[in-house]
């Protein structure tokens, strides 16, 4: 059989066994409580649906849009950035509306990358992060995130290891997959550092609203000069419960703008308009609602936590996402993630993503989702603690 070019540079889909081994227990007739897929399982609030059907029965609306997203919502973006982060941003010219940020991010590293060339992106990873680089066909350097790292450390750490010296550099705080988060003092540390090396930055700001405790994220843009050379991107699926409308955005440095917008006219017209309009809606939308949201997430994020606390899994509660991310636990260390992960769903009936599917560094350990409601977690909890018990009772 012939090989096809990029798809050979991906790794197997090693999350597979884990949906495998699920779909065997729901076979059995099992019910599973699935903290596996980042999918918010709330309902988009009613008026950006509104405006979304409004729009879906406006004469002129069903036509090819733009590539790079219609006036409105870059011109939603701009106001939502300077609301947020006091950052100017010109809709016409620094932004680009994408088809959600993976799609974005994809298509800005086949702009920027290929072979020769390298970028330097966190380990482990939002998956496009690295596999976005393989797809362009570029050299992958890796800087190591998770607790007690010091992430400008990391990154010096990864740039100078790197065979062929980066040319691009990715961040996403806070962290997917592993909740950990960055000051503006550390983006500054970083962009100077980026400069002195002559790299470009890509910042994933997917959830700059999904925050505990009051922490707010900065963005990368809000660095003295950062539109210079970096670019962010930022979503409205987690924000506003819209991962299914598939609208995300691309702000900052006019040559990676450009560059993303014209690749994009080759490979895309824009998406469909009134989703658009209903994301320019969305960032219109009072911060009471978003909080709200976020507020949500904490509840279940507090009640995973003492859950596993009482189970005899010691963990932390993490700033911002909606995950938690966390070692293996002692009874059960002699196993890999993804054993683990298979015989969580075995022993607890309770589905989570083994660390190693987000490649280098997320080798034991797991990753929880807070996708189901506080009564499930609950007994997710239970169900752990009685089989971590079991377990340690047959190994002594």
């Amino acid at each position: 059989m012939q090989s096809f070019f990029r798809i050979e540079k991906l790794p197997p889909y090693v999350l597979a066994e884990v949906e495998e081994e699920k779909a065997a227990a729901r076979k059995r007739g099992e019910e599973l409580v699935d903290f596996g897929l980042g999918n918010p399982d709330q309902d988009t609030p009613a008026d950006i649906v509104k405006t979304l059907v409004d729009g879906a029965t406006t004469r002129g609306q069903h036509r090819y849009m733009p590539s790079k997203g219609i006036d409105e919502a870059r011109v939603a973006i701009a106001r939502w950035y300077k609301n947020r982060f006091a950052v100017e941003i010109d809709p016409a010219t620094e932004a680009v509306v994408t088809i959600g940020s993976k799609e974005g991010i994809a298509h800005l590293l086949l702009a920027m990358l290929g072979p020769g060339r390298a970028c330097l992106s966190p380990a482990p990873a939002y998956p496009i992060h690295q596999f976005g680089v393989a797809i362009a066909g570029a050299e992958l350097a890796t800087y190591a995130v998770g607790p007690g790292i010091d992430i400008c450390d990391s990154i010096v750490a990864g740039y100078d290891r790197a065979a062929t010296k980066p040319m691009l550099l990715i961040v996403n705080f806070p962290h997917n997959p592993t909740a950990e988060t960055v000051d503006l003092k550390t983006y500054e540390r970083i962009f100077a550092f980026a400069r002195a090396k002559d790299m470009w930055v890509v910042s994933d700001l997917a959830y700059a609203d999904i925050t505990f405790g009051g922490f707010e994220p900065p963005s990368f843009l809000q660095v003295a000069g950062a539109k210079e050379r970096a670019v962010e991107f930022f979503t409205v699926s987690k924000s506003y419960n819209m991962p299914g409308w598939r609208v995300g955005f691309c702000v900052g440095c006019r040559e990676m703008t450009s560059g993303l917008a014209r690749l994009k006219t080759y490979m895309d017209y824009g998406s469909f308009g009134p989703l658009q309009l209903g994301a320019a809606r969305a960032l219109a939308t009072p911060r009471s609602v978003t909080r709200e949201i976020a507020a949500l997430y904490e509840s279940r994020c507090d009640a995973l936590v003492a859950g596993l606390n009482r189970a005899g899994w010691p963990v932390t509660k993490p700033r911002g996402t909606m995950f938690l991310w966390t070692r293996v636990p002692n009874a059960c260390r002699d196993m890999s993630s993804m054993a683990f992960a298979k015989w969580l769903i075995r022993e607890a009936k309770v589905a989570v993503a083994p660390g190693v599917g987000f490649g280098e560094g997320g080798e034991g350990f797991v990753r929880f989702a807070f996708v189901e409601d506080v009564a499930k977690i609950e007994r997710a909890c239970r169900q752990i603690g009685d089989a971590l018990l079991a377990r340690t009772n047959a190994q002594r």
